[in-house]
This record gives structure tokens, sequence and C-alpha cells, in this order.
């Protein structure tokens, strides 16, 4: 699908079944020992089919209670309270919820800030300039070896997403540093028309009922396959110097339009189909009542596809001052 993670996780993609969970009273809550449910106990019924009474039994024996097998009169009232309770949510059953995965987003992007922070101080700094450029290629590979490494794991680790957040981070943050120096006030502009693009979005998916079909969906992963080895090719040909200019073959311009622009523009559109998937596979994992640990794995989801869309504006908004 759209996101790695999501796509080959059976959990978010539906392959795999839910996980088994205890055995639950209808209303979601767990059963008390001797619990049968479908059956009456028919050694709780008396003679003359008198119902049995708590505290007294026909013949005057007083302070008796009815024999309900291995049962004790304490747990058939626990049990009877469960029935009576309003029914077991996601969080009462230790079960992934909308909040579980927002509240993770933000603490993974407060990683990325954090590890941006020293990242941007170093590469604006003359002096430190070597260590910035540094901090961007270790982070940079980093970030790409750990997002194969998360996403392609079946069970999320939140020490590994962590840690891609750390190199994610440390790639951003002298990426955005150099870039802002060269073009002032572009890392703003770019965050606002990432957020804006989310936001938009998040209301068609929400409120429109937005969604792609499966047709749409394998033509955006032949898509996303094919910009990934431009994105290879033109890495490779500026790196040995084959094409001079700063943005490789992005500079070339097409009928008076840089390439880089066009392909921007495509690029910022996959992304955000990408993003309506990715809404998509959270909620189905919220509806199979995942457990909380998948939070994590949908978390890491949005913000690959965030930090993507991101970088995209950037290259545009730049491509765009050059012209």
């Amino acid at each position: 699908m759209s996101n790695p993670y999501f796509s080959h996780s059976p959990v978010f993609n539906g392959s795999a079944a839910t996980a088994s969970a205890p055995q639950r009273t209808p209303n979601g809550y767990p059963t008390m020992p001797g619990y049968q449910p479908g059956q009456a106990d028919t050694q709780a019924t008396q003679a003359y089919g008198q119902a049995p009474a708590y505290g007294y039994q026909t013949g005057g024996q007083y302070g008796q209670a009815p024999a309900y097998g291995d049962v004790s009169p304490q747990q058939v009232s626990d049990l009877e309270a469960q029935y009576g309770a309003p029914s077991a949510t996601n969080v009462d059953r230790g079960r992934m919820t909308y909040d579980d995965v927002i509240v993770r987003t933000f603490g993974i992007f407060a990683v990325i800030l954090a590890a941006g922070a020293v990242s941007w101080m170093l590469a604006v700094n003359e002096a430190t300039m070597g260590l910035g450029m540094l901090a961007l290629i270790v982070g940079a590979i980093g970030a790409l070896a750990l997002g194969l490494v998360n996403s392609f794991k079946r069970e999320p680790s939140p020490a590994l997403i962590l840690t891609y957040a750390v190199f994610e981070g440390t790639m951003l943050g002298a990426f955005s540093g150099v870039m802002e120096m060269i073009y002032p006030g572009i890392v703003m502009q770019a965050v606002l028309a990432s957020a804006t693009t989310f936001g938009v979005v998040l209301l068609a998916y929400k409120f429109a009922g937005f969604r792609l079909s499966s047709r749409a969906q394998r033509i955006l992963l032949t898509a996303m396959g094919g910009y990934l080895v431009f994105s290879v090719v033109n890495l490779v040909l500026s790196l040995t110097g084959v094409v001079s200019d700063p943005w490789g073959l992005r500079g070339v311009t097409i009928m008076g339009l840089p390439l880089g622009l066009i392909i921007g523009l495509v690029a910022v559109v996959m992304a955000a189909f990408s993003l309506t998937m990715d809404f998509e596979f959270v909620q189905r994992g919220v509806e199979q009542g995942l457990p909380t640990r998948y939070a994590w794995a949908g978390a890491f989801g949005l913000v690959v596809t965030l930090v993507w869309l991101y970088v995209e504006f950037v290259r545009i908004l730049a491509i765009l001052r050059d012209n």
C-alpha cells in the first residue's frame, strides 16, 4: 500500500486475524471462574420450581447460600455487576485507540525536533558547519536503515522507532538549517504547507468520506516505485558530477518549467494520497481492537509520510526561488 510499514504489517492490511483475547462477557469484561455462557445452572433450581433466595432456603435454614457449582455467591454478584456495567471500551481492554496514535505521533515529532535543533545549530554555525554536514549524512543513512527495519518488523519496537526519530531529526535539522540560510523563511513556509495539506486531507477523509479505490492504490504504489527509482538515479548523477546542476535532473527545464517543480508537485499529490491510506490503516487497526503497542506502528507510519511531504515542499519552494 502507500506506507511501507502499513502495507507489510498483516495487522494493519487485514491479512492476519486480530490477536486473540481472553474470554469475556458480552459487555467485554473478563469472565469469572466457572462461567459458561448460554447454560443454565441446574443446581441452582430448588424444589417446586422456586428460585433460589440469597440468605434463605426453604426448610427454615437461614444464612445458607444456594449452590452454584464452583462459583461462590460473591463471584455471582461480581458477574451480575459486570453484566449491568457499561460496555468496555478499547482503553478498558488494553486496545489501540486514536488518542494512543496521536500521543505517540507527537512524541516522535518531539524527538525529531530535539535532535533537529542540535544539528541545525551545527549546520548554520560557520565553525561547526563541517560537523553539520556530517550530521546530515549520518542522519540520512541512519534514518533510511532504521526506516526499512521498522517497516518490515512484524511487531513494532518503540526503542527502534524512537532511534529512527533521532536519526531523522538529525538529518532534517541540518538540511533545514542549510536551506534556511540560502532561502530565508523557507522552513516556516514548508511547515505551514505540510500542516495545511495534512489538515485538508484529514477533513476530506473524516467528513467527505474520501477514499482510494483498490485500483487507485495500485496505481499510487507503482508511481511511488517509479519516483523512488528517479530519486536514486538523480542522487547518483549528482554525486558523480554527471549532472552539474545543484538539483540534478530536477534542474532540467521542460517548456520553461523546471523538471523538479513538475515532479515535486506530483510527489506532493502522492504523499497526500498516502496520508489518506495511512488514516484508513489506522482506523482499521482501531476497529479491529489491536493491542495498544500497535499505536507506535500507526504513529511511525504517519511520521514517515509527513516527513516526505515536508521535504518535497522545501524542494519545491527552493526551486521556485531559483527561477
